[in-house]
């Protein structure tokens, strides 16, 4: 008999890649209640866990045997994954950056998160797993086998046409820290949790920061417009980090700036300053302060209440009391603020150094942008981009 029941697709809920409503912080906060010094973390290990050419292996058969999905939309999974970009084995693989190569991970490793877990002491399931994509990582107990775990995914993985690089993953102690999404996690002598920027993510920002300040092409001005984005995302994505020390403050970085600044003819040290401060704009960080989704929600589960709310709290200072008192509504359009979609403070006089809370209004970025270009409607007059509120998370104009 078939039941009336429809059937909802929905991925593990510790799967937060690549996901509307879902980012890496989440990630970051579920590490952290599994190594922190409540959660006796010091003990643990974790399996840094590599798979061997992940979207080079993807079994096409495994993939459209679990997708639940409308007729139209199989269809169009179907045919890219038989697009012929892997003409030697045409029943498997999928191009790596491809628009649509995270979303075939996500199909094909879904419930991989699952194959690790045990009771805990209220009797309720743990599964101490976390993947993002294709990375991933498991959080042992100290009486758990990490072998007996391994091979019950590579087990999961053959059905699926992968398999475990034995060269790259590693089990590693807590306490001797591990890097993961661009963070270095460690549990420090004392038990205490510590989320930092690693090693090759620093690398590769200074490596983008250098490339502008040394630029001959640019005069001073310019050079602080093109840092400001680089420095305010690469501030936002580890606010939730221990931000303090010369190298994570960018200390020596804003030094080097200001000399090559104040070489310039037209310059001082005061102007110089000025520029800095646009240039490396302060973005207030708050350690392992995230607030992570919960359970298995989605934005497209009709819980409006909770995704508006949720979105509030995403934001700090004049954006989220503006969402706040706007009922987490759009001034532009009306619609509630839901989705992935970021969140602008807009001016209302135009004036962008009048930062009085009557002046500003929160605003979907799409509107914003149409009321840069438009003289229609109440939020309108502008005639160039906003500056960013000091001292805020997220972008805002």
């Amino acid at each position: 008999m078939r039941s009336n029941q429809p059937r909802v697709a929905t991925f593990h809920e510790r799967s937060y890649g690549f996901r509307t409503g879902r980012s890496a912080h989440d990630a970051q906060k579920y590490l952290f209640l599994n190594i922190n010094s409540k959660a006796k973390g010091i003990d643990k290990r974790v399996i840094e866990l590599d798979l061997e050419k992940c979207f080079d292996r993807i079994n096409h058969s495994a993939i459209m045997d679990n997708l639940i999905a409308p007729a139209r939309l199989k269809l169009g999974i179907y045919r890219c994954l038989k697009a012929g970009t892997n003409v030697g084995f045409p029943d498997q693989g999928t191009p790596q950056g491809g628009v649509v190569s995270p979303l075939l991970a996500n199909i094909a490793l879904n419930g991989i998160e699952s194959i690790h877990k045990y009771k805990g002491k209220n009797g309720k399931t743990i599964e101490p797993s976390i993947r993002y994509a294709d990375d991933m990582v498991i959080v042992l107990r100290p009486e758990d086998d990490a072998n007996a775990i391994l091979n019950q995914i590579s087990e999961f993985l053959a059905q699926r046409g992968m398999k475990v690089s034995e060269r790259k993953t590693k089990i590693t102690a807590t306490t001797d820290g591990f890097d993961f999404l661009g963070w270095h996690f460690k549990v420090q002598k004392n038990g205490k949790f510590r989320s930092t920027p690693s090693e090759d993510n620093f690398k590769a920002f200074r490596k983008k920061v250098k490339h502008i300040v040394n630029n001959s092409n640019y005069g001073a001005t310019i050079k602080a417009e093109k840092l400001a984005p680089v420095v305010r995302g690469w501030r936002n994505y580890h606010k939730y980090c221990k931000m303090d020390g010369s190298r994570n403050s960018l200390y020596f970085i804003e030094k080097r700036a200001y000399a090559v600044f104040n070489k310039e003819t037209k310059q001082n040290r005061y102007t110089c300053k000025t520029l800095l401060d646009k240039a490396f704009p302060a973005v207030p960080y708050s350690e392992n302060k995230h607030i992570s989704v919960k359970g298995n929600k989605s934005p497209y589960d009709g819980d409006i209440t909770y995704w508006s709310e949720r979105k509030s709290k995403l934001y700090n200072g004049s954006t989220s009391k503006a969402i706040k008192k706007q009922n987490r509504k759009c001034a532009a359009c009306g619609l509630t603020f839901i989705g992935e979609e970021k969140v602008h403070l807009h001016h209302v006089d135009g004036n962008h150094d009048n930062w009085d809370k009557k002046n500003l209004v929160a605003i979907h970025e799409s509107c914003h942008d149409y009321v840069h270009m438009s003289n229609r409607g109440k939020v309108v007059e502008i005639y160039e981009p906003c500056q960013s509120e000091p001292h805020m998370s997220k972008s805002a104009s």
